[in-house]
């Protein structure tokens, strides 16, 4: 079994030093780490490898709440991220996979691309848009707020931004592009519905005081352009995050995006209108986070960058070598936080996601 002395080391958080750095105010003192998610497989490996539930009972209800912010600590973040609870598939999400969801693999969903709930107006009229105000959607926050170390922060996210995502979800990616040219008014009209629901989940998480970082998350494109052209990226999905992103700031937040596959043509957008703090998500096929540090660093803080199927296919010499390569590259000056390309998903050999984490604990 391979050895971690890095993560051997004792990790104590600092939240407003990751703030610091994903505001660039100078080089930090070491290194930080940012994940979008570990999906629960890799969650619960790492906390059995290392015992890190030793005392704690199954049987008690905060049981996975306090192994989330163990394996958080232990792993070197900050921070665990919480949005409301249950939203992304009470009511949009869900109606969406029931009425959408062609087939599923492995615990993973995939939609129908052809047809969504949402295709006219007498649909739209009918659907249960949801509430986010209900009592019960702030309970995860509730008790993150509560019990949460204070060194560590709360990112608030989860189901929340996906403005692309729920469009092409409600009416079919295939039917919104054809409603792009022929029911404009109705992609407004569910643009603008669900930029309201997403500006509503923001207020009620900035009623949390621990919430220190906004994270919207939002796939734009794909390897080689946007999901839909440049003109209509910016009049039917920037504006909601624009504004998420100003309303974060008032509250002296910063905005963090996570967007899947090539921004190119909009990455001048993202940094002057919207004015996002940090990018998350890149793609080796696509662009490697070393040059984006070189072309946009001055301007914007960048999340991430191990590539996923780099991380799946090479051993740890590899690993290790390339996270020294791009900490080299995009450390100095602050405003990177080393983590996957995308997230730490279930096929992610573990040894390989520890070494990645390990050498970043042994460049600090």
């Amino acid at each position: 079994m391979p050895q971690f002395k890095g993560l051997e080391q004792k990790f104590k958080p600092d939240w407003p030093g990751l703030v610091d750095n994903i505001l660039r105010r100078g080089t930090p003192n070491r290194v930080f780490f940012a994940e979008i998610f570990q999906d629960p497989e890799i969650r619960d490996a790492i906390a059995e490898r290392f015992d890190l539930t030793r005392g704690q009972s199954k049987s008690d209800p905060d049981y996975e709440r306090k192994k989330l912010v163990a394996v958080q600590r232990f792993c070197g973040y900050d921070f665990v991220r919480i949005g409301l609870v249950d939203l992304e598939f009470a009511g949009l999400g869900s109606q969406a996979v029931k009425d959408t969801a062609a087939l599923s693999q492995a615990d993973r969903v995939y939609r129908d691309e052809h047809v969504g709930p949402v295709t006219n107006w007498e649909q739209f009229e009918k659907f249960p848009w949801p509430d986010p105000a209900k009592p019960s959607a702030t309970r995860e926050l509730e008790w993150y707020q509560k019990n949460l170390p204070d060194d560590m922060c709360i990112i608030g996210s989860g189901g929340f931004a996906h403005q692309m995502e729920f469009l092409s979800w409600f009416m079919g990616y295939e039917t919104l592009c054809y409603a792009l040219f022929e029911q404009r008014d109705l992609v407004e009209a569910i643009a603008r519905k669900l930029e309201n629901y997403f500006s509503r989940m923001l207020e009620r998480m900035l009623e949390f005081d621990r919430v220190k970082i906004i994270w919207g998350t939002d796939d734009l494109g794909f390897k080689t352009g946007l999901m839909i052209s440049p003109a209509d990226t910016r009049e039917f999905l920037l504006p909601c995050h624009r504004q998420l992103a100003a309303r974060s700031h008032v509250a002296g937040r910063p905005y963090l995006l996570h967007s899947c596959g090539c921004m190119a043509d909009i990455m001048e957008d993202l940094i002057e209108d919207v004015k996002i703090d940090a990018k998350h998500s890149f793609e080796d096929t696509i662009e490697d986070v070393c040059d984006v540090k070189r072309r946009y660093g001055r301007r914007l803080s960048l999340l991430g960058g191990i590539d996923v199927d780099f991380l799946c296919r090479s051993d740890e010499k590899a690993i290790r070598a390339r996270v020294r390569k791009t900490l080299d590259a995009c450390q100095p000056g602050g405003g990177y936080c080393l983590g996957t390309g995308n997230s730490v998903a279930n096929y992610i050999p573990l040894d390989n996601y520890l070494a990645m984490l390990d050498e970043g604990r042994l460049y600090s």
